[in-house]
């Protein structure tokens, strides 16, 4: 459903209020590119927002974001209410971390992602499933699953500061902020720099 000017105005308005990260003009396209999209998905949420097929899509497409385990994580991040919908303000707002955040932020943003069961912690097996996904591991010699439990040890030593076997927020936080190459030490979930 085409929204009036008035009603789009009002949109516009409210969004760049709320945005941190965005002014008018580019919450003004982003809520174009919003519209777009929804009338890609023709899906149960018409004229709500989209579905997680055209949102992995559009990432893939704009960022180069290919991993479709992050993907999904990303999504469900991006759906603050669970409803398996992307509406026009958490459309903005995750946007807006993805692609302006703050080191604070990304950092949050990526625990979250690596986080897969949302318990607060990132274990050994959540490393292992995030290292596997975004690794291509071709050796002869060697079993992959060896080299990834190796990378994960690794990481374990570097980052897991109060030694428990899994990293907090505060392990990874600070991990982060000591290396910050470390922020995405699980796989890409922040766009190309491009």
């Amino acid at each position: 459903a085409a929204m009036s000017r008035k009603g789009m105005k009002l949109l516009v308005d409210s969004l760049t209020r709320s945005s941190k990260h965005f002014n008018k003009s580019e919450v003004e396209c982003l809520v174009n590119l919003f519209d777009t999209l929804v009338a890609k998905a023709s899906s149960d949420f018409a004229g709500v927002g989209f579905n997680r097929i055209v949102f992995r899509d559009t990432l893939h497409s704009a960022f180069g974001m290919t991993d479709d385990v992050v993907l999904d994580r990303v999504f469900s991040i991006f759906d603050r209410d669970n409803d398996g919908c992307i509406t026009v303000m958490e459309w903005v707002e995750g946007l807006g971390v993805l692609l302006r955040g703050t080191l604070d932020e990304k950092i949050k943003h990526c625990f979250r992602v690596y986080d897969l069961n949302g318990d607060g912690y990132i274990s050994r097996e959540e490393m292992f499933q995030m290292l596997k996904n975004s690794l291509l591991i071709q050796s002869a010699d060697e079993e992959p699953d060896e080299g990834i439990k190796d990378l994960v040890e690794i990481a374990l030593k570097k980052m897991d500061h109060d030694h428990d076997g899994k990293l907090s927020f505060m392990d990874f936080e600070k991990a982060v902020r000591d290396e910050n190459l470390l922020l995405e030490a699980f796989g890409p979930c922040l766009p190309d720099i491009k």
